[in-house]
């Protein structure tokens, strides 16, 4: 028991951040033929990664590249008086690798021959993993305020929107887990519901649908890993972003750091409206502004070469409006919401040698979202007040010793959630008869997490396994517990360039716990007497298989492609209160998903560079419900169906994003793109002749009742790119985009959240003006 209660101590006293499986650290040392150190200007590329960066060695040629996404690197060094050095480095343990480049005199014969497609591929990754770096992100369409993150994710393989970018990984509801800085963020960050962390402040993205390292849990349908922080130069470095465009979209931002010494500060802040904000419900947007904020600091200090503090303080807003149909804008209704986030994130870590590293790392924040109504306010008057504070920590550890790296570590999360909710009835001719006139509930309570892992990293000849395990425990309204094993394994083919790889993850997935207690509360039964069902929400036990297979073509093309399937018990979905804007989680007994996920990646040939991503996939749904409030008919029908399956909601069969960019010339690039959808199903509770007068001709002509499908909607963009100005300290430039321009009807889903449906934007331009200094 006293080694337990040690070993325990020690986790929680000296542990490695959450993001240490995801990065890497190269500690470059550059010195000339005689061992003094060069002060050099150094490219580090990687195609697989999309990282590419020109930093500088400090007078003793020493120079530290934090936060790497593990991969092959190509360092390339050209500096007057020295041959010309170009070297591959492999970045695949959170330990930081001390690494010397001895530059040679140019008589010498450089012997290193650098093959390009070796950073294009990573033989020592286990699973599949999508990267986003940097040049992507800079580069990417234009997004409506609020949903710039969503939308890189969405580009991706197997990402799938609802309405109001929500996020849905395979067909999972509700259940991804952004990670920004270090730190699990499980609350949906889509707009409507939460705050966003804008996508000029993100440095790279690691996304993974599987092969989920065992540090990760609660949230398993996807994880995407977000950095925000930039490598420390000397002196003051910056960028500032204008924007604006169709809908009266207009945003700035301005971000910057300044390095001395041993010190890092960095701050951001941006801001943008907009006349598009959420998924308006009827094709004439009525009533839909948006307002969206945020400003973070950072502050990092080397203590000593062993020793780093890094803290991290973020404040984020929305404010919009609700989306009216046509009875509700006829009547004057007015609804608007408001989200606001506050964060603080500190960590330190300490390297005890060349192979190990620990950090301690821990997150305090709190969270509310409003919606409010006027009396015009039509067929009811809705009004929330949520809010929760939330207190974070998490605490592992790295060894490497030979061909292999350990990692533990144990995390605690703590939410005290509260909510506020009330209603009105204004017209009582929509609801059944009996129906209270008014409503109204207030709760709290603490929802306590917590976890702890062991993982196994295990490089053997071509052979990279990461095998782990997991134990997770979860108290809301339930008090359960799940030990969930993993592994990933891949094989490296060098002479065919080609990677084979396999996973298996075990999930305990938590429900949302976005009006969990309003819509448990014996409170609710007096909104529909005599006919309701409510039961608590547990936890969805999941299975996720995936095999795939990536292929590098002549050094230039990246070909990736995985079958998977999911299975789960308690299968987490979401539902309203009554005709309302209150979402809250239900279950099912059980549904199986699955699909193929593949993607073509060019990341540059003869001026060239894009990708295309393809997803197919199939979910159903087995009755009856296990969890969840259901009221009046849905009670009853909930009670009566006990067995039977449906579709999923997400189970839309092919999706399609392409983007392709060409280099016109050195300063001007031209981009096109298409996207595809083949339509998700819906579910109606009127005859089509009610949907016709609801949402008028145009929405209704997008719909095949019979088959219960959205029709197929395919949508094209293109963009122009140039550098304006360009120096040795200042750049500047210019994007323009068009998307939608074919002006199609964009239905993405109809009879969900927000009065009933959503429908994305029509043709649309916006323009970007960028400044690096």
């Amino acid at each position: 028991m006293k080694i337990l209660l040690l070993l325990s101590l020690l986790l929680f006293t000296t542990c490695a951040a959450m993001a240490q499986s995801n990065f890497g650290e190269l500690r470059l040392h550059v010195v000339d033929p005689s061992g003094l150190g060069v002060q050099t200007d150094v490219t580090i590329e990687s195609e697989a990664n999309q990282y590419h960066a020109t930093l500088s060695t400090d007078a003793k040629g020493d120079l530290d590249v934090q936060r790497l996404p593990f991969g092959a690197y190509t360092i390339h060094i050209v500096h007057s008086g020295f041959a010309d050095v170009s070297d591959v480095v492999q970045i695949a343990s959170s330990v930081p690798l001390a690494y010397t480049i001895r530059l040679k005199l140019p008589s010498v014969s450089q012997s290193i021959t650098v093959n390009a497609g070796n950073t294009l591929i990573n033989p020592d990754q286990a699973g599949a993993v999508n990267q986003i770096g940097y040049s992507a992100i800079q580069h990417r369409l234009s997004s409506i305020p609020g949903r710039s993150l969503q939308d890189l994710v969405n580009s991706q393989p197997g990402w799938l929107y609802e309405g109001n970018a929500v996020l849905h990984p395979r067909g999972s509801e509700y259940q991804t887990q952004f990670v920004i800085d270090g730190v699990p963020f499980t609350n949906n960050l889509s707009p409507g519901f939460g705050t966003e962390v804008d996508a000029n402040d993100v440095q790279s993205m690691t996304i993974y649908t599987a092969g989920i390292p065992a540090e990760y849990g609660r949230k398993l349908g996807g994880v995407v890993v977000v950095n925000t922080l930039q490598n420390a130069q000397p002196g003051f470095h910056g960028q500032v972003v204008l924007s604006g465009g169709s809908y009266d979209t207009a945003g700035s931002f301005a971000q910057g750091q300044y390095t001395w010494g041993a010190n890092s500060l960095g701050f951001s802040a941006n801001g943008d409206m907009t006349g598009h904000y959420l998924n308006p419900v009827v094709p004439q947007n009525y009533s839909n502004t948006g307002t969206v904020g945020d400003f973070s600091g950072n502050f990092q200090r080397d203590l000593t070469p062993n020793d780093r503090v890094t803290f991290v303080v973020r404040h984020d807003l929305a404010r919009f409006d609700i989306p009216n149909e046509y009875v509700q804008q006829a009547a004057g209704q007015r609804q608007t919401g408001d989200d606001f986030d506050t964060v603080g994130i500190g960590s330190y870590q300490h390297t005890f040698s060349s192979n190990a590293i620990a950090t301690v790392r821990g997150m305090i924040s709190q969270n509310s979202n409003d919606i409010n109504s006027n009396t015009q306010s039509t067929p009811i008057e809705v009004f929330q007040h949520n809010w929760f504070r939330e207190g974070y920590l998490k605490a592992d550890m790295t060894v490497e010793h030979g061909h292999q790296e350990w990692k533990f570590g144990l995390e605690s999360d703590n939410k005290f959630l509260n909510e506020n909710f009330r209603y009105s009835i204004t017209d009582d001719t929509q609801f059944p008869a009996g129906q209270p006139l008014n409503f109204e509930f207030f709760g709290n309570r603490p929802e306590l997490d917590q976890g702890a892992y062991v993982q196994d990293l295990l490089w053997l000849h071509n052979w990279t396994i990461n095998a782990g395990i997991r134990w997770d425990h979860y108290q809301l309204l339930v008090n359960k517990q799940a030990v969930s094993p993993r592994i990933a394994a891949s094989r490296f083919f060098p002479s065919h360039n080609v990677v084979i790889h396999f996973s298996y993850d075990r999930v305990f997935n938590t429900p949302a716990s976005q009006n969990i207690l309003l819509s448990s509360s014996p409170q609710v039964e007096s909104i529909s007497p005599g006919s309701f069902l409510r039961l608590a929400v547990q936890p969805s036990l999941g299975n996720y298989y995936e095999a795939g297979i990536e292929k590098v073509l002549k050094n230039k093309l990246k070909i990736d492609t995985s079958y998977f399937r999911r299975t789960f018990s308690n299968y987490a979905d979401d539902d309203q209160v009554q005709n309302t804007t209150i979402s809250f989680p239900i279950a099912f007994r059980k549904a199986i998903i699955y699909g193929v996920d593949s993607k073509i990646e060019l990341p540059q040939w003869a001026g060239f560079s894009g990708y295309v991503s393809y997803s197919y996939e199939v979910g159903n749904v087995w009755l009856p419900v296990t969890g969840g409030l259901f009221l009046g008919d849905d009670a009853t029908a909930a009670e009566a169906q006990l067995s039977g399956h449906f579709p999923d909601s997400q189970d839309q069969r092919n999706t399609v994003n392409s983007r392709l960019r060409y280099q016109l010339t050195k300063r001007v690039w031209l981009a096109g793109g298409l996207e595809f959808g083949s339509g998700l199903p819906f579910e109606f509770d009127g005859d089509p002749a009610t949907a016709l007068a609801e949402y008028g001709t145009a929405v209704f002509n997008r719909l095949n009742f019979t088959r219960g499908r959205i029709l197929p909607t395919t949508l094209l963009d293109a963009s122009a790119g140039a550098q304006l100005y360009k120096s040795d300290l200042f750049e500047m430039d210019l994007e323009a985009d068009g998307e939608n321009l074919n002006n199609a009807l964009n239905v993405i889903d109809f009879g969900g959240l927000f009065s009933g449906n959503a429908i994305g934007p029509g043709r649309s331009f916006s323009l970007r003006l960028t400044t690096n200094f």
